[in-house]
Parts: C-alpha cells; structure tokens; sequence
C-alpha cells in the first residue's frame, strides 16, 4: 500500500456573483512521490504548490469542458459498432 500525506492547499475559483477569485482551505491526500514530484515541479517553475495544483485541476476541468462540447457537437453521428463494422469489412470484400 502506497504512503500518503495529507496536503494542505489552498484552491482558489472564481465567484460566481462578483467575479472574483476567492481561495478556499481544503485538505487532499496524495501519493507520497506525487507530492514529492509536485514539489519538484513547483520548485523548479518558482510556482508555490497550491498554484500549481489549481492550475492542473483547472487545465483537466477545461479538457473535460472541451470533451463535453465535442461529443455535444457530434450527438447526431451514426453510431457504428465493432461487430457492424466488422460485418460491412467483410461484406466489402476486405477481410
């Protein structure tokens, strides 16, 4: 079983009324050579270990957003399957 910490980090997200960036304390629990990795990082980027986590949860929170709207955009593609496929290649002559 792997070693954990707990961090103390503090996130920040905007407001939704105002707009403004707010920072909220909460407590994660990391794998031990994650945090040391994440630590490194920050060092070596002069980026403190808070700033570093939220600008990572905020990068995977817009790749999920992007995610969402492609498959929002692409909703009405025919759906094809392995086997319905398989079958048309082998209809085609192909396998």
């Amino acid at each position: 079983m792997f070693n954990h910490h707990d961090v103390l980090m503090r996130i920040r997200y905007s407001a939704l009324k105002e707009g403004d960036a707010m920072s909220v304390r909460t407590t994660i629990t990391l794998d031990e050579d994650i945090l040391k990795l994440l630590k490194l990082k920050a060092l070596e980027t002069s980026e403190s270990l808070s700033s570093l986590v939220n600008n990572i949860v905020i990068d995977a929170l817009r790749e999920d957003n992007m995610d969402l709207k492609a498959f929002e955009e692409r909703k009405n593609e025919e759906i094809l399957s392995f086997e319905s496929f398989l079958k048309q290649l082998e209809a085609n002559g192909k396998l």
